[in-house]
């Protein structure tokens, strides 16, 4: 391996490791906002509603921070021999449909859900190829 070869490898490892950091405190804010949503539709009222929301912005901050990290991501390890556009076009559509305005609140827990899933799954493809890069070094 040659020492472009290896500068390529330890630098997709690091934009991977940013999009995990961003991609699990998605994963965080999600799982919280998931929390207070259950709360809100028994009847937790406006504090519990308001957590919820606050939640939900965070974590939509955060999937925007993911959708960067994994567009460089995407980049770098388009510099790593090996990888094709299969590889990289998996996550790139990670959280499209993310909170795309809710109307009632059993809406908002499905939406939450299924970014959840989409989170876990990002997750799941980043550290899987994070994976076979390390044992390429």
């Amino acid at each position: 391996m040659t020492d472009i070869e290896r500068r390529e490898i330890v630098e997709a490892i690091s934009a991977a490791d940013n999009a995990l950091n961003h991609l699990n405190s998605a994963r965080r804010y999600l799982n919280s906002a998931g929390n207070w949503g259950l709360l809100d539709l028994f009847g937790g009222g406006f504090i519990s509603g308001l957590l919820k929301h606050s939640k939900m912005s965070d974590a939509e901050r955060e999937i925007e921070n993911a959708r960067f990290a994994l567009q460089r991501f995407s980049k770098e390890l388009r510099d790593v021999s090996g990888y094709s556009s299969i590889h990289i076009n998996e996550f790139l559509t990670f959280a499209d449909l993310f909170f795309d305005g809710f109307v009632a609140d059993i809406l908002v827990q499905s939406k939450i859900s299924e970014a959840k899933r989409q989170c876990n799954d990002a997750i799941r493809k980043v550290e899987s190829i994070k994976m076979e890069l390390q044992r390429r070094l």
